[in-house]
């Protein structure tokens, strides 16, 4: 699978009710539980003072993430997203494709 960056601002809708917002953001943390299981999720952030998320999302090309994995969440409707599409770096001190 290929490594996404993902950063997700989630924008609730004016007029949405308290009970709408909660009942989404259980079912989200749920999805996100099943898409950690499968790997598609592999790491998420919330940077310090700020309501966005920032991930590292995996699928098999960019289409796949956008269809079967981003597309599935809960909250999906009310996120703007910005993906951008990740390879190893040579000097990577994690990296697992190198050759000796």
């Amino acid at each position: 699978m290929r490594e996404f960056l993902v950063e997700i601002t989630t924008t609730i809708p004016e007029g949405t009710t308290q009970a709408e917002v909660d009942r989404r953001r259980a079912a989200e943390a749920v999805r996100a539980r099943e898409l950690a299981s499968t790997g598609n999720l592999a790491r998420l952030w919330r940077p310090v003072g700020e309501l966005r998320s920032i991930g590292i999302w995996r699928a098999g090309d960019e289409d796949e993430l956008h269809e079967k994995v981003l597309g599935t969440l809960p909250l999906r409707l009310w996120m703007s997203l910005t993906v951008t599409a990740l390879e190893s770096h040579p000097n990577d001190p994690g990296r697992t494709d190198a050759t000796t």
